[in-house]
């Protein structure tokens, strides 16, 4: 199995970004002209984080073209840590996006509105909630059935958008039914800040797990053993070291055989192994096998140190 990813599923991911991309391109107009004629900082706030989904989107589509590229002679491993760089920088822009509204709300607290909100703004709030939250499932949805970070990341941001909308139009429904409560439009703003934040610190923790080479669960240690151990001319195996890039993993791992076996039938059992483990549901895309004669005493010392 190879480290690239198939055709299908990049044309899966680029048919839901670019449509992603057009709706956030309209819905960041449309909240940028309702909270401008509507006099709502909450909403140009939102409409601000529309636009930053329209820009990860763009991230998204440019690395798609390079993660799902096979390995070649210079990236053996494959190109996959380009959609963890992708994650990252949606994180990134995400947070920036976030303290910056923050910011900007909590310094103009004190400032007065001319007028109260006016319907535009409470309209286009409720529309990105709608169209944002229909966004986000299917993008998730597509993400985990390609098992890419980076899809998964851009399908929070939508849902980020989404949530983040909820308190703008509690605030400007409030405001405009109630005009001296006018100041929740800045309190809203920084509701929006904190939703945006909250996303952003679930979306950079897979990145940074993924560029500082972090090992799998236990859990699917335990599913790569029994799977191993399945294979009946396997007798233990030991050392299982894992590393996980985005949604590949990629598996180093020693197995024992009967030391009376030649090199050539310890190479057929090891080419079983590798495409056991490839084969299975876990994720597995390059599996590097040590093959060892089996010692009973020297296998009951490697499991009591481990």
């Amino acid at each position: 199995m190879s480290a690239a990813v198939s055709d299908a599923n990049l044309l899966a991911v680029n048919r839901v970004t670019v449509l992603g991309l057009l709706v956030n391109l309209f819905l960041a107009l449309a909240k940028f002209l309702a909270g401008i004629t509507g006099q709502s900082q909450a909403v140009v706030a939102d409409a601000v984080h529309s636009l930053s989904d329209a820009a990860t989107d763009l991230v998204v589509l440019w690395g798609a073209k390079f993660w799902g590229k096979p390995a070649d002679a210079d990236h053996p491993y494959g190109h996959r840590k380009v959609e963890s760089f992708a994650t990252a920088f949606i994180g990134l822009a995400l947070g920036a996006v976030g303290l910056g509204l923050g910011y900007n709300a909590i310094v103009t607290m004190h400032e007065q509105h001319e007028a109260s909100p006016g319907l535009e703004p409470l309209l286009a709030a409720l529309l990105s909630i709608v169209v944002k939250e229909w966004l986000y499932r299917w993008t998730i949805r597509v993400g985990k059935q390609v098992k890419s970070s980076a899809v998964i990341a851009n399908a929070w941001h939508h849902r980020s958008d989404a949530l983040s909308s909820i308190p703008v139009a509690v605030a400007v429904g409030t405001s405009f039914v109630l005009p001296g409560w006018s100041f929740l439009d800045h309190v809203a703003t920084v509701a929006v800040s904190l939703f945006i934040l909250q996303a952003t610190w679930k979306i950079m923790s897979q990145p940074i797990h993924d560029l500082l080479e972090r090992g799998v669960e236990e859990a699917v240690i335990q599913q790569i053993e029994r799977v191993v151990r399945a294979i009946p001319e396997v007798r233990d195996l030991h050392k299982i070291r894992t590393r996980s890039v985005s949604s590949a993993i990629f598996v180093d791992l020693h197995v024992h055989v009967d030391a009376h076996l030649d090199i050539a039938q310890g190479h057929d059992i090891a080419g079983q192994v590798k495409k056991t483990l490839l084969d299975s549901d876990l994720g597995i895309v390059d599996v590097l096998v040590h093959m060892e004669p089996y010692d009973p005493a020297e296998a009951a010392g490697e499991h009591a140190r481990s």
